[in-house]
């Protein structure tokens, strides 16, 4: 007996939408290498179609050179001033009234400085500080004056 030969069916569609498997349209059955990448893929140099995007979802300060340091890092921001720069601008903080000449000696409210010890002092200063150098500290004493710290259960380290 002759088998015939039959012909073998095939996974194609007739006629209407042939060739795309269900899919749709053809670029649906495509893998991932034709898509452009998923996530953050693309956001790169000339990305101005995400940008808008991602200043929406994470700020301004997304994208640029952020520096050494992680962004997590606080930074200590806190205000210093030296004793040489206290002497230096005495006429100037009388001004602004945060120095006030008295018959102990000058007082100086700086409460959100910390005093540090660069500099010479020729005056006798009573300084109101949130914290002191070890050096600074020293100098104020050598010259007459007064280390007080605010801000802390310790009021006054004499």
């Amino acid at each position: 007996m002759i088998k015939t030969h039959t012909k073998k069916k095939t996974g194609k569609y007739r006629g209407k939408k042939m060739g795309t498997y269900g899919h749709g349209a053809r670029k649906m059955a495509r893998k991932s290498g034709q898509r452009g990448g998923s996530g953050m893929a693309g956001t790169g140099k000339r990305a101005d179609q995400k940008k808008s995007l991602m200043i929406k979802l994470y700020g301004n300060n997304y994208f640029g050179k952020k520096g050494v340091t992680s962004l997590g890092t606080a930074k200590d921001k806190s205000d210093r001033i030296n004793l040489q720069d206290i002497e230096a601008n005495l006429s100037n903080l009388e001004k602004a009234g945060i120095a006030k000449k008295t018959a102990r000696g000058i007082e100086l409210n700086l409460e959100s400085y910390k005093i540090l010890g660069s500099g010479v002092l020729k005056n006798k200063f009573i300084i109101k500080a949130k914290s002191f150098s070890k050096q600074a500290e020293e100098k104020i004493k050598a010259a007459g004056g007064e280390a007080v710290v605010v801000g802390t259960k310790k009021e006054s380290s004499e």
